[in-house]
């Protein structure tokens, strides 16, 4: 292919965080920027504007947020407030932990490492943080006691991050080309990225660009790679997010060399109200997820339970027990509430498109969500037995536990015994999938033979090595953040070296 005078410096292929995010430090590098959303204005933002928003970060507690963070919270509000220090050491240990020590250190010590400074960087771009009030706390003596590492989240959201870092990019001169996807990526006779291939509302087109920046998502909204990679039975999940991120970034690279990587056999995936559509609600947003399940028990229809749900801080579990859901009876589970805990429920509960049932008796409530009754009765009549006493606490790790049954239920593990008892439907939601691209530490995607790939960087879900079999709250906006800032800085830097 003859080349061609680049039209742009960096083309960046999506419009969420992650691409934002590179898009906006490509720009400080002096780029010419494009922005390409395969979606329509209105479905702008990929799965960043699904999400809640919150992001985990290394801080020293709420003073040091207070500094250059947390900069509109007033004194009333912080006396209210504890938020622990998230320290880098328990960040990569809490990370090696979910990812069955598979994360790829090298990657993981530059999402850590540099996670502060990125917020700080995005406050600067005029995105706003406010502490996570209504569900990463509870309220204990009159203090919101923060709890799980991810405590901060962009006001309104993440249909406000977005917004925020949309406006940013329109500041600065950015170019957002929409209702435009990528389908093919342009090289030279040496090797080198020089622009796309892209489908629009006037047809295929070709644009030239100096080094293109891959951050359009995943393959969670395609049922036939869903399929391929995950396995029999994912074409039936339920999609949390948008249904553009169907995995054209990613065929475009492997299409040209680039190196697979990571869990491509694994995925975010959570517990999803029943009733959801097939793709995320642009109203409801993230509020089918039903995230509270420590505070209960979770059982098949069946009236079994199948998972340790108080095994680890919920930011720590909720990512792979939706997958736990896919392997029940018509990939469906019901998490089961008494009255002692239904009023700490998170506010996801309260909303109007909700599947559940209540009732005055165990049996009652079983025959109302269509549970196996003599099972479930039999279920809970052993969890209670198997109750430890102790005193429980649902911002800490209380050591609660049950005793003697399979699976066991490690903290927070009070007697379903006081009606009336309330049941949520639920099934599988799928967030993200792991498996992506090989980056290297300037974000330059490697061929299958570890070499970069000229002209061609990544950020964002479709890059591997960060998370394997599970996942750990606000890592993935963090993760998003930290590529894109570091991808687009390269790509910049790389496109004036060209020029």
């Amino acid at each position: 292919m003859a080349e061609a005078q680049a039209s742009y410096d960096v083309v960046v292929a999506g419009a969420g965080n992650a691409a934002l995010c590179a898009a906006l430090s490509a720009r400080e590098q002096g780029a010419r920027v494009l922005v390409l959303e395969k979606a329509p204005p209105e479905e702008r933002g990929g799965n960043s504007t699904f999400t809640a928003g919150g992001f985990r970060f290394v801080h020293d507690g709420l003073e040091d947020l207070r500094r250059d963070v947390l900069v509109d919270l007033s004194e009333e509000e912080a006396k209210r407030i504890y938020i622990p220090p998230q320290p880098a050491d328990r960040f990569l240990e809490d990370l090696l932990r979910v990812t069955e020590g598979l994360t790829t250190e090298e990657l993981a010590n530059i999402l850590i490492r540099r996670s502060r400074e990125t917020i700080v960087w995005m406050r600067s771009k005029g995105v706003r943080f406010i502490p996570m009030f209504g569900r990463q706390s509870y309220v204990v003596n009159g203090i919101h006691h923060f709890y799980g590492g991810v405590n901060i989240e962009a006001v309104g959201g993440g249909w406000g991050l977005v917004d925020f870092l949309v406006k940013a990019a329109e500041r600065d001169g950015i170019e957002i080309r929409y209702e435009t996807g990528l389908r093919r990526l342009l090289q030279d006779r040496q090797g080198r990225v020089v622009g796309v291939e892209v489908f629009g509302p006037g047809g295929y087109e070709e644009i030239r660009a100096r080094a293109v920046v891959l951050a359009c998502g995943g393959f969670e909204a395609n049922p036939e790679m869903r399929v391929r990679y995950l396995g029999p039975g994912w074409e039936l999940c339920r999609v949390r997010g948008t249904r553009h991120n169907t995995g054209e970034g990613l065929r475009a690279a492997l299409e040209i060399g680039a190196q697979p990587y990571g869990g491509w056999s694994t995925c975010h995936a959570v517990q999803w109200d029943i009733s959801a559509p097939p793709f995320g609600d642009r109203q409801v947003l993230d509020n089918f997820q039903k995230h509270s399940y420590p505070l209960g028990i979770i059982v098949n229809l069946n009236g079994e339970r199948f998972v340790d749900e108080g095994a680890d801080y919920r930011n720590h579990t909720y990512a792979r027990y939706g997958r736990e859901v896919m392997k029940q009876p018509q990939r469906t589970a019901v998490q089961i509430f008494d009255a002692k805990t239904i009023g700490l429920l998170r506010d996801e509960y309260r909303i109007r498109q909700v599947t559940k049932a209540t009732a005055d008796t165990i049996e009652g409530l079983a025959r109302a969500l269509d549970i196996n009754p003599e099972g479930l009765a039999r279920t809970v009549r052993e969890f209670n037995a198997a109750c430890r006493p102790g005193d429980f606490n649902p911002a800490i790790l209380d050591g609660k536990r049950t005793e003697g049954i399979t699976p066991p239920k490690s903290n927070w593990a009070l007697p379903i015994d006081e009606p009336p008892f309330t049941g949520f439907v639920v099934t599988c939601g799928i967030t993200f999938t792991f498996g992506g691209l090989r980056i290297n530490t300037r974000g330059e995607v490697q061929d299958v033979t570890d070499r970069s790939i000229p002209g061609l960087y990544a950020a964002g879900e479709l890059v591997g090595g960060i998370f394997y079999q599970n996942y750990l709250g606000g890592a993935g906006l963090m993760s998003g953040a930290v590529f894109g800032r570091l991808s687009g800085a390269s790509a910049g830097r790389y496109a004036r070296a060209q020029g």
